[in-house]
């Protein structure tokens, strides 16, 4: 998509802290961090949300949760934990119309999540 924000970054149209890539999954530190380690991960291949999550796209969303652990060991926080989310639509908060998942860790989170 030529105005898809994370297609720009992905394609380095648009600078990013890059943490990991390979061939299905481009994964970058947020700009703006709810936690000492805030990584965004999304698939290199555009879809707007997780309502077009279907059986033939779905091996990218495989691919982020294989990638997620190898991210938070490589970055020292695998073994206290983390958490992983993902907004969709307005509703959820979602501002960016590309797929994407919040890793995020180093500290420890409350709940209810506010």
């Amino acid at each position: 998509m030529e105005d898809c924000l994370f297609c720009k970054i992905i394609n380095g149209d648009i600078p990013s802290d890059k943490v990991y890539e390979d061939e299905m999954v481009y994964a970058f530190r947020d700009i703006a961090p709810q936690a000492p380690h805030h990584i965004v991960i999304i698939p290199k291949l555009h879809f707007a949300s997780a309502n077009e999550v279907t059986s033939e796209n779905s091996g990218y969303i495989a691919r982020i949760f294989e990638v997620i652990p190898k991210i938070a060991k490589e970055l020292g926080f695998a073994e206290n934990g983390y958490r992983v989310v993902n907004n969709c639509g307005e509703d959820g908060l979602q501002t960016v119309k590309h797929l994407h998942f919040h890793l995020m860790g180093g500290r420890k989170f409350e709940w209810p999540a506010g």
